[in-house]
């Protein structure tokens, strides 16, 4: 499979190990703060619900702007990141999710108006969406400088993040806290936090004069940005974290609601549910990283699928609470890898990496898109909590698409490590 033309870059091996660090640390962080602001968000969605008197499908619809303002990034983000770098593309997007949320929460609860509520889902998905596929791309560098797997333990930090917006959303709505102020404060420290870390980043790679103006870079990376989208193993990719997406999407769109609806529990007791969740998660992105470094890519994602599926269905079908909640941190468990390990399957070839990650996410958000308005319509027919049943559904035939994402045998890009091995020598670099 032939690779889009790209522009020369810096040479890696000139990072110093303790800039590398630094990043790590600075993409770690921020990683947990569009987490944390995820993770507000979701868990006062019943209470925004509430406030606007709407239907499971009117609210499956009010989802769908977030969805709708993240898929509106993807297809430029990469660009973006590769023209301004990850540092400013991380920064500028969250001052959008900052007013998203903003906006949501006053629309929620000060002005009435789901109109209102779904522009600041617009600005919030369009910043999460490009501070996504930023993150990523930073991310995969870092990993690939530190030559071992860490990006599922960036998206631990996410989910750990969540788990703290989740909280925080539970104990501000037993609290009886405004949505709006809640959301306002979580805007205002997401934002000065990302700013802090991101001033942390790798230094951003060059082009290299030799290969032509800034002109033709910014042409080449067009082209570059089209080829990718005629790769089969990257749209392959792409499919397999379009399920991975929904499998974790509609836990965070609608397993609080599901419980709140299906079980008769509080709103403070179906956002602590959505917490056991995210509790799931970020066990196996912890844990997820010693695996993937010994068995590899292939074998561990089969078992987090399967792990996946069931959990969900006894999340769904569970006859007793306690059965049903250990069933929801099955499905964070299995459903934990598999948005991670795409991205880093996607960015294998750094050269390539912006794009392929811009390509794979935007395959992959579509799942935002569709999922939270399907749901919400089956949801009033069959109720919310039968209708998370199309999980187990879609997670089985997912399995086909799993050895896609095995490592290329020979990568085109060879950069070293601070500690001086190269990629392919890394283990990061070796696993199937």
């Amino acid at each position: 499979m032939s690779a889009p033309t790209s522009p020369a870059v810096a040479p890696v091996a000139t990072v110093p190990a303790r800039v590398v660090r630094l990043a790590r640390n600075g993409v770690a962080l921020t990683f947990t703060l569009n987490g944390l602001a995820v993770g507000s968000w979701f868990s006062r969605v019943p209470a925004v619900r509430e406030a606007l008197d709407l239907s499971a499908g009117r609210l499956g619809l009010l989802l769908l702007a977030m969805s709708v303002g993240a898929l509106l990034a993807m297809p430029t983000s990469g660009l973006l990141s590769q023209r301004l770098g990850s540092a400013r593309t991380v920064t500028l997007s969250t001052v959008l999710v900052a007013v998203g949320l903003i906006l949501a929460g006053l629309g929620a609860t000060v002005a009435g108006s789901a109109a209102v509520v779904a522009l600041g889902m617009v600005a919030f998905g369009y910043g999460s969406g490009a501070c996504d596929v930023a993150m990523n791309v930073e991310g995969a560098a870092v990993e690939r400088r530190l030559g071992r797997t860490v990006m599922p333990r960036f998206h631990a930090a996410w989910s750990l993040g969540s788990v703290a917006g989740a909280g925080f959303g539970a104990g501000a709505a037993r609290l009886d806290v405004p949505v709006g102020a809640h959301l306002a404060v979580v805007a205002v420290v997401v934002l000065a936090g990302t700013v802090f870390a991101s001033r942390a980043f790798l230094p951003q790679p060059v082009v290299d004069a030799a290969n032509g103006s800034t002109d033709t870079s910014a042409a080449v990376r067009r082209r570059a940005q089209l080829a990718a989208w005629r790769e089969p193993r990257t749209l392959l990719i792409g499919l397999f974290v379009l399920v991975a997406a929904f499998a974790e999407g509609s836990a965070n769109d609608w397993l609080a609601v599901a419980f709140v609806d299906g079980r008769d529990l509080s709103k403070a007791a179906g956002a602590a549910v959505f917490g056991v969740f995210v509790v799931g998660m970020t066990l196996g992105r912890t844990a997820g990283t010693v695996a993937l470094d010994r068995w590899g890519r292939v074998p561990v994602l089969c078992g987090t699928v399967l792990l996946a599926a069931v959990g969900a269905a006894l999340a769904v079908l569970a006859g007793s609470g306690p059965v049903a909640i250990v069933g929801v941190a099955l499905w964070g468990l299995g459903a934990s890898l598999g948005f991670p390990v795409g991205m880093s399957a996607a960015a294998d070839e750094e050269s390539h990496a912006a794009v392929r990650v811009s390509v794979v996410a935007v395959i992959g958000y579509t799942a935002f898109l569709g999922g939270p308005p399907v749901l919400g319509l089956l949801g009033d027919h069959v109720g919310v909590l039968r209708a998370l049943l199309v999980v187990p559904l879609l997670l089985l035939p997912t399995l086909a698409l799993v050895p896609a994402l095995r490592p290329p045998r020979a990568a085109e890009d060879t950069p070293a490590s601070p500690e001086g091995a190269t990629a392919e020598q890394a283990p990061a670099a070796q696993p199937n």
